[in-house]
């Protein structure tokens, strides 16, 4: 009987994480420097396992084998067989990322036989002055890109945007970009690991090596299109879905519950994903029940089509994804 699900988080060591996935998520993090917490994921070996109920213990990539578009949905499954086409995730920034871009399907599938990466952020928490990197900040052509590049300019051609809670960004393949220090998000990604870096401060490591880059492979990645589109606007009103993103990759919606909120999802052949992005509250079907806390994640299969959402006495924020 599939139920709603909550996984296990994997935490990734990060040469630029902080602290704020165990201090303000509460994940169970060791190391002082973990930058992400893997909430929902089928990438490589870091497969996610179910952390509570009768299917404890069991692995995502198992149960998509067992349970197929049931879990999914049908016309998911048809396109994705066993492997979760999302990879859910938060990410603790207590220093710059290096500036990056992702493949589009086309490029990742010849060079790596694997999808591409379109994004988006959502900003949990951000520290005073903290900034992203989205986009160039003027019309850039490919020949003033490497220039810059090669001189140690980049960021003189990049758009730092000033932002806060609640901020939401769409990246698209080939979008540079870099997530700043002080910065607190929830991502949700193509189902890939692969990233182009083309800057990274000039930071080292512990033994005083720099991180590769991977300036060439980036060059015919790179989007030099500046359509300013990348941030998103959107409405806040309690106790309905509010439409934040919506792509071929994913759709996601706000959702803040002040009491409850019941959700029909008749129709909608597709997973469901809740990120608790503030409070807390419970997740309900008609014979089984789930808490949510601010910082958790949960998968609700694609054959369950009505859910009862209540916030505690504060209301509770949520983003909701499916395909």
């Amino acid at each position: 009987m599939l139920y709603p699900l909550k996984f296990r988080p994997i935490l990734k060591e990060k040469i630029w994480g902080g602290d704020k996935l165990k201090t303000i998520l509460n994940k169970p993090a060791i190391d002082e420097n973990t930058g992400e917490s893997w909430e929902i994921s089928t990438v490589g070996d870091d497969i996610s396992v179910v952390s509570s109920g009768k299917l404890e213990g069991k692995k995502l990539d198992d149960l998509i084998k067992e349970h197929k578009g049931e879990l999914l949905g049908n016309k998911v499954y048809q396109e994705f067989g066993d492997q979760f086409p999302l990879l859910i995730k938060f990410i603790d920034a207590k220093e710059d990322l290096s500036v990056q871009l992702h493949p589009n399907d086309e490029l990742a599938k010849k060079r790596h036989n694997s999808f591409g990466k379109t994004e988006m952020w959502y900003v949990i928490q951000a520290d005073e002055d903290a900034k992203l990197i989205v986009d160039f900040n003027k019309k850039t052509s490919k020949q003033e890109y490497e220039a810059f590049l090669e001189d140690g300019k980049i960021t003189e051609l990049l758009n730092f945007e000033k932002i806060s809670e609640g901020d939401s960004y769409f990246i698209k393949a080939g979008k540079i970009h870099a997530i700043g220090g002080g910065t607190l998000i929830a991502e949700i990604q193509q189902t890939s690991d692969i990233t182009y870096r083309v800057y990274d401060w000039d930071r080292k490591d512990n033994e005083g090596n720099q991180r590769e880059l991977h300036t060439d492979l980036a060059l015919e990645a790179l989007d030099f299109n500046v359509d300013g589109s990348s941030k998103l606007e959107y409405n806040k009103i309690e106790n309905c879905v509010n439409k934040l993103a919506s792509s071929t990759y994913f759709t996601t919606n706000f959702i803040e519950v002040n009491g409850s909120l019941e959700r029909n999802y008749i129709g909608l052949d597709s997973f469901k994903i809740l990120m608790c992005v503030e409070g807390s509250g419970c997740i309900s079907m008609h014979d089984h029940s789930i808490d949510i806390s601010f910082g958790e994640t949960i998968l609700i299969p694609a054959k369950i089509e009505h859910l009862s959402i209540k916030s505690d006495a504060l209301t509770m924020k949520m983003l909701e994804i499916y395909i």
